[in-house]
């Protein structure tokens, strides 16, 4: 069980979330450069667009002070389950310099040996399935199709694993060799149909804009007008409405978890849609959607500048390579094998991919910033941690449970992050999001949880000044805070 502090949310509205307060200074040592950063990326902790609120160090200000100097600039801030939310006041240097120095090496050697051990599971199953799970010695044809579900299940969560390693070659973390990175991930997302670079560098304009309601390119929530316009009500309308029913929201997660990972590579769903602001031009008349003319495998789309539309290029001859051999495949072993081989399997990464974004960056209790407040400390602390118990830790690389630490330093190898995270938890303090209750099952559950209560952002009701940039999910499922209430424009 997570440990209570003063801020705790109330046990009877919200999961118990761990938020370490501390008072004590930790030691720090200089964390060496990963090679990966450059001081002048857009969007990067050294170039934010807006400057973070104090460049002083904790080591050097008392917590309580920071605080109270924020809470004065902004005021009362509401999240969804009622409870007070501060602005995050600590630097990136701070992060940085409470991360132990060997947790940012990282071992080519070490990091090939987890891919082997994964392609070693999915050939051993394949292997005990195809020979065992046969009329010879399992006569019940009933009992051969639950088994080969139960075969798609595990070879969606191994291969998932192997997904999680070449996100881990797209952040530089695999090894400290570019090649190597380039290669082992551009050869393991081609073969899940994944568009290696193309995604590789989308996902890098996300970890650069997290929770920045323009810029991000992940699951970044509706506001309330475009709420009220997707179900045809008025802004102020929404805090009379009556609930979703439950059937409603099920529809929407079940194709949410079928076809959403294909629907975000093709139409830039759940991604930013300022497409207009490109700053070469490339967005003039594109927006997200079929036919939009964003998406992750034209050169063109405004999502990559001109300069990064070769790596497009590389992506989709990955594809088609990937595609080529499916179809031999196909044609050899018959399409109704390869549909329980691999395809079923497939489905599966796409709900492992879906669910757990999804979950990193969607919560009642994290925070989204209009482009005036946001900056790159305050985009990391929008997410949180949660827990999966042995295939979260294991067979999926720890993806689920450090992804807090990993927007930080995307460099530090998944085998060292838990050891970071523990680092940086008395830096981040009452900012740290983690929501571990019931381990897996309570991942499970956040699903649903998640769907019901995060439905658009808005600022807290009667906000003011730069508060109004600081927003929140609200519902209209009579869940946590009241949406505010908004007069009929005249």
């Amino acid at each position: 069980m997570a440990s209570a502090t003063a801020s705790s949310l109330p046990a009877a509205k919200a999961p118990v979330f761990r938020r370490t307060t501390t008072s004590q200074t930790i030691d720090s040592v200089s964390s060496p450069s990963t090679g990966n950063v450059s001081p002048t990326d857009e969007g990067s902790p050294f170039g934010s667009p807006r400057a973070s609120a104090s460049s002083t160090s904790l080591s050097s200000m008392g917590s309580d002070d920071k605080e109270t100097s924020t809470k004065d600039s902004y005021g009362k801030l509401i999240d969804t389950y009622g409870n007070e939310f501060q602005v995050p006041d600590f630097t990136i240097k701070d992060i940085r310099d409470a991360i132990p120095k060997h947790c940012f090496e990282r071992s080519t050697l070490r990091s090939l040996s987890y891919v082997l051990r994964d392609m070693v599971c999915l050939a051993t199953t394949f292997y005990l399935f195809h020979n065992f799970n046969t009329p010879e010695y399992v006569p019940v044809k009933a009992a051969r199709v639950v088994l080969w579900g139960i075969y798609s299940f595990m070879q969606g969560l191994f291969s998932t694993g192997l997904w999680v390693l070449a996100h881990e070659c797209g952040h530089g973390a695999f090894s400290a060799s570019k090649t190597v990175n380039n290669w082992v991930g551009w050869i393991l997302h081609s073969s899940l149909l994944v568009p290696y670079f193309s995604w590789q560098m989308s996902h890098s304009k996300h970890h650069k804009a997290t929770g920045h309601m323009e810029r991000d390119m992940v699951f970044v929530p509706r506001t309330r007008e475009q709420f009220a316009n997707r179900i045809g009500r008025f802004i102020h309308e929404l805090d009379e409405l009556t609930e979703e029913t439950p059937i409603a929201t099920l529809i929407h997660l079940i194709g949410q978890q079928v076809i959403g990972w294909p629907n975000y590579l093709l139409t830039n769903v759940t991604g930013h849609n300022f497409h207009e602001k490109q700053r070469e031009g490339r967005g003039k008349g594109k927006h997200n959607g079929f036919g939009g003319g964003v998406n992750h495998f034209d050169p063109r789309s405004p999502i990559y500048d001109h300069k990064e539309a070769f790596r497009v290029v590389l992506s989709d001859v990955g594809l088609a390579l990937a595609i080529t051999a499916l179809v031999f495949l196909g044609q050899k072993f018959g399409w109704n094998n390869m549909a329980v081989w691999y395809f079923l399997p497939y489905l599966w990464v796409n709900h492992w991919l879906v669910a757990i974004t999804f979950l990193q960056h969607t919560d009642p209790s994290l925070p989204h910033y209009t482009p005036s407040e946001w900056n790159f400390v305050r985009g990391c602390a929008a997410t949180i941690d949660r827990e999966f118990g042995f295939i979260g830790r294991h067979l999926l690389h720890g993806i689920i449970e450090t992804h807090v630490l990993h927007h930080y330093v995307s460099t530090i190898p998944f085998y060292n992050a838990d050891e970071a995270t523990e680092a940086i938890k008395p830096i981040m303090g009452r900012h740290y999001r983690s929501d571990t209750s019931d381990g897996p099952i309570g991942f499970i559950k956040a699903m649903w949880k998640s769907a019901r209560w995060c439905q658009w952002v808005e600022p807290t009701e009667g906000a003011e000044g730069p508060s109004q940039g600081v927003l929140f999910f609200r519902n209209q499922n009579g869940l946590g805070t009241k949406p505010a209430t908004v007069k009929p424009a005249q």
